[in-house]
């Protein structure tokens, strides 16, 4: 196998991180078979607290890949508007009566009343490919860390494909659901679960905003 440069291999991570992007809309082809098993590939190899785990036959991290048109992406689909639907109300409800919580939760609360209007969860069938990432929960409770490290490492590589990525952080609150967790074949409860979406994108989406670094950081003695 080829090696890069030191300074090679420093440009080319430097030009994934500043083109990664969230894409919202994905065109209907189907990426390869082997750029999917690449990407998780991708998200096997990121940091994990094995020590929270404890010894298991079965390995603490799983993949499960939801193809768009399948039985089991109509059935996550609807499951998870559900979800989603039940929490709006939920917030809703909580909201009426307590203003301080308002305050706080009515930006998240409108973008959860506009997934309830469009009648589905952005990522959820409207990408050629979901994947869901479970990891088996521990103590201490560190299971979502995991998972963003998997998801990150995940994104990188889908960029590097020059593909599209969307994180679907609604799974997050699929893992007690006990028709979700046989869909999958897993016990509700056990694994903190959490997704994305993949593609091809069918948007240019705009550059990043950024401070410099210089802005945003102190240099302590």
């Amino acid at each position: 196998m080829r090696k890069e440069a030191p300074n090679q291999k420093n440009a080319i991570f430097d030009e994934i991180v500043v083109e990664r992007r969230s894409h919202r809309r994905f065109w209907q082809e189907f990426p390869s078979k082997d750029d999917i098993r690449g990407i998780i590939d991708a998200g096997l190899h990121a940091p994990f607290a094995a020590a929270t785990v404890g010894s298991t036959k079965d390995y603490f991290r799983r993949f499960f890949v939801l193809k768009m048109g399948s039985k089991s992406m109509t059935t996550a689909a609807s499951l998870i508007f559900e979800e989603v639907s039940t929490m709006v109300s939920k917030l809703e409800f909580a909201m009426e009566n307590d203003p301080h919580l308002r305050e706080k939760a009515i930006g998240f609360s409108n973008r959860l009343a506009v997934i309830k209007k469009i009648g589905k969860v952005p990522g959820v069938s409207t990408a050629p490919y979901f994947i869901i990432v479970a990891e088996k929960k521990g103590f201490p409770a560190v299971e979502q860390q995991s998972l963003a490290h998997c998801l990150e490492n995940m994104w990188l590589k889908t960029t590097a494909l020059s593909l599209g990525f969307q994180l679907v952080s609604a799974t997050a609150q699929m893992a007690d659901n006990p028709s979700f967790c046989t869909m999958l074949g897993i016990n509700p409860g056990e694994w903190a679960l959490n997704g994305c979406a993949v593609g091809y994108s069918a948007e240019e989406p705009s550059p990043s905003i950024l401070p410099s670094v210089d802005e945003v950081t102190r240099w302590l003695e």
